[in-house]
């Protein structure tokens, strides 16, 4: 008889790492910081969110770590109707944002910390099997994915939930690629953190949660920036005619794409602040959103 042959194991870790170290490097604190000035908490419900609670299944009375909370999406909803919640980001701006939230609607249970996923967790008073469910909401640009699994496996006590692209990054948005002329940018960040798991003998299950993603800038030239950014190492392998024709593209685009924002759900109409040339001035939006689909993968910790 025919011995099936074994399947060569695969170093899903080292692939990830590779993977990271091409990519365009993470967005640091101090982006976060600055990028927080943009962001709200609106009333208004986000299928996302609510797709990400009802997946994740939390039993009533369970404590949670919300990893990468951002401004509080998943935090505030949690701690409204009584759990008590670890909400965790590198972001002062990102969490004094949601503070401010949690302040105006009298919620006491949230547990603020500025903290990162390369930090030692223990100092900052998240220790192991501290609470019984982890979350990490489109949160997981990392450099080590395998690590930064493992963290959540050991603060958690029953069960982790974690949200990972499936198509391009979501850092960058495919409709600017196309409008220059450059090769896309495509991901399939959940597939290593799926076989990863696998590999350590977990039991991931996989959903699927479609957001909208609705971006605002301070002014035209924040716009130009971030998108300009975004593109930049693509950009940087074109000759200098081939690049201004791809940047002349993008003008093109925002041209038909940026709309004032003040007529956004929870958006002001106004930036707080200075514009260029000290002006204040309205936010601004793209008239179409990005569409992005996220994998949400959740195991129990116990194999």
């Amino acid at each position: 008889m025919t011995q099936t042959p074994a399947l060569a194991p695969i170093d899903w870790s080292g692939r990830w790492k590779a993977f990271q170290a091409a990519r365009r490097r993470s967005d640091d604190a101090a982006y976060w910081d600055e990028r927080s000035k943009t962001f709200t908490v609106a009333d208004a419900p986000s299928t996302y969110v609510e797709d990400f609670l009802r997946l994740a299944a939390i039993r009533p009375g369970e404590t949670v770590l919300d990893m990468g909370c951002g401004t509080g999406a998943l935090s505030i909803p949690l701690g409204a109707v009584g759990h008590k919640v670890v909400a965790a980001d590198f972001s002062a701006g990102m969490l004094g944002v949601m503070e401010r939230t949690l302040a105006e609607k009298a919620i006491a249970s949230v547990r603020p910390v500025q903290m990162s996923w390369e930090d030692d967790w223990e100092a900052r008073g998240v220790g192991e099997k501290s609470v019984d469910v982890c979350m990490a909401s489109r949160s997981m640009a990392v450099a080590d994915l395998q690590a930064a699994l493992d963290k959540l496996c050991r603060t958690a006590r029953r069960r982790v939930c974690v949200t990972l692209a499936t198509g391009s990054s979501p850092r960058m948005d495919n409709r600017v690629f196309r409008v220059m002329g450059l090769p896309e940018d495509v991901a399939r960040d959940y597939l290593f953190a799926f076989n990863m798991l696998a590999d350590g003998g977990f039991c991931p299950e996989v959903s699927y949660i479609r957001s909208v993603r609705r971006d605002r800038f301070s002014s035209r030239e924040d716009a130009r920036d971030r998108y300009r950014k975004m593109a930049e190492q693509a950009l940087d392998q074109l000759r200098a005619s081939a690049r201004a024709a791809a940047l002349a593209r993008l003008e093109r685009w925002l041209d038909e794409q940026l709309v004032p924002a003040g007529d956004e759900a929870g958006a002001p109409a106004k930036l707080h602040g200075a514009r260029e040339g000290g002006e204040a001035g309205e936010w601004l939006r793209l008239k179409d959103p990005q569409i992005t689909t996220w994998a949400f993968v959740a195991w129990d910790v116990e194999r």
